[in-house]
This record gives structure tokens, sequence and C-alpha cells, in this order.
């Protein structure tokens, strides 16, 4: 049975969710298979093992780099006479917010946060993102300067560690992207189309529990309203505001199975000021009440 992993345990400080530090593992002495509230970046910094994600064994090595979503389940194998040293960091995604993106004009250079760790679970680590040469030294490089900051907490300390880890992800979202387009055999059309739905798709699934309006994403990813819903439904099935009411009740379904927080706190936690209507939501997808879905999990 696997260990549930707070980001409270971590990370002390509402206002800077961040949490860095460097790992050495070896055939004894491994993480118990877990799962967690935040986000986890992962550099492995050299040797090789194992990553053992949702019941599947995948291949890692040095300069491999790889992220984990809340709820998603994880630990590590190694061999006798193996050993692996990462880069752990855990954040939730309040680090990098909304505006910052805006303001900076980077909303289509995130692709390694908001569309990678979404794709088919498979997929995501067989074509495990590898940093090397001057890329992977210039990778590690930050999250060295990152740990540094972070232990000492000098002024400004805060503010360097949210522009190098935007800096970190451009740079893996650029990689990322390169590989996409070698391995994709879609027309260049298509591919900008569904790029677009699936950077979407992945900032609905970081920011689930915050206010997301369609002026916002409108704004973010440079696109009309009418134009927004058209494609959305489209490639989705459903409206943008469907799609976000079912990531939270997946959500929230997780929350109810895994913690013993109340109904109330749930709602919260997924995004909904007002309980009463995420009850009836939830009772009108699931089929059941919050407290119900409880007692039968």
């Amino acid at each position: 049975m696997e260990r549930q992993l707070h980001s409270s345990q971590f990370i002390k400080e509402q206002s800077f969710p961040f949490w860095i530090k460097r790992f050495y593992h070896d055939h004894e002495h491994v993480p118990l298979l877990h799962g967690h509230d935040f986000v986890e970046l992962v550099y492995v910094i050299r040797g090789e093992g194992q990553h053992v994600f949702e019941g599947h064994y995948y291949e890692i090595r040095t300069g491999d780099v790889f992220i984990i979503n809340p709820g998603e389940v994880h630990t590590y194998s190694i061999q006798p006479g193996k050993e692996l040293e990462i880069i752990n960091c855990l954040f939730l995604s309040d680090l990098i917010q909304g505006n910052w993106l805006l303001d900076l004009g980077i909303s289509q250079s995130m692709d390694y946060f908001y569309v990678h760790p979404f794709m088919d679970k498979r997929e995501r680590f067989h074509r495990c993102l590898n940093m090397s040469g001057p890329d992977g030294a210039r990778a590690l490089s930050l999250l060295e300067t990152m740990i540094g900051e972070f232990d000492n907490r000098q002024s400004g300390s805060e503010t360097l560690i949210r522009l190098q880890m935007v800096e970190l992800l451009i740079m893996l979202s650029r990689s990322y992207q390169q590989a996409q387009g070698q391995c994709s055999k879609e027309p260049v059309r298509n591919q900008s189309k569904h790029m677009l739905i699936r950077r979407i798709y992945g900032y609905l699934e970081r920011n689930y529990d915050k206010k997301v309006s369609i002026p916002v994403l409108c704004e973010l990813f440079t696109i009309s309203s009418r134009q927004l819903n058209r494609i959305f439904k489209q490639s989705m099935g459903m409206t943008v505001v469907d799609m976000l009411h079912q990531i939270r009740i997946e959500r929230a379904k997780h929350l109810l199975k895994e913690t013993d927080e109340k109904v109330i706190t749930v709602a919260g936690r997924v995004g909904y000021e007002d309980p009463a209507f995420f009850s009836r939501l939830f009772h009108r997808r699931v089929g059941c009440s919050p407290g119900k879905y409880r007692e039968s999990s």
C-alpha cells in the first residue's frame, strides 16, 4: 500500500510553495511507494535504475528529467551494486502564476509543464526527456543554484528561484518541442491545433483549484472565445467549462478516498466556493453524494 505525502510536510510557507533537495539512492535505500498532492520534478544527475510508476517499470539514466503530477503513485527500483543520484524539486502550481506567464509572454513556451505531464502515461515515460551536452549542464546548473538559494535564503532568493524555475521549464519545453517535432507525422497545421488544445487542457489541470475564466484563457493563449469553445469541443467532445468540472470532480473523488477531510474542505480544495453547488454537481456526475462516495470507497 502506498504512502500519501502532503505538501505541508515539506513546504512551510504558503506564499512560497517550493522545496528542493539532492538525494542518493541504492538498492537498500529507495523511497516507499507513494503519492503526493504536489508537483514533483526529478532530474537524474548520475546512475541508473528503474522508475516504478503506476505499476509499470521504466528505465532511467543520467540526464533524464520527468514530472510526477499530484495523485500519481511512484518509487524507484535499483539493482544491487548500482546507485542513483537525483535532484527532487517539489512545488505547487501557485509557484508559477498565470499572470506571470501573461506578463512575460511565455504561455506558448511551457509545454513540458502544461502538455507532457498529461499525455498517455506510457508515452510519457517511454519517451523520457533526456538532457545531455550543454543543455544538460545548464539544467543541472539551474537546479544546483536553486538548491543554494533555497538553503541559504538570502534577500531575493524566492524571486530568483521563481525566475530560475521558469527558465528551466522553458529549456525543457524547447527540448520537448524539438523531440515532438521530430517524432510527429501530422501536418504542421494539425500539430499546432492539437498542441493548443493540449496546452489549454494542461493549464486547466494545473489550475483547477483556482478561478479559471474563458477571458483569461483567451488572453493567455491568444484566441477568441468563439474559436476556443469551437476547437475545444471539436477535439475533446465537451466545452472548456465541462472539462474543468470533470477535472475537479475527479480530483475530489481522489481526495474523498485518500483523506479524511470534510466535504466542505474538499469542495474548497478543488475550486468550489459553494459546497452545496459542489454536492449537487458531484451527485449529478457521479450518481451519489460525496459522503456516499466516500463510504462506498
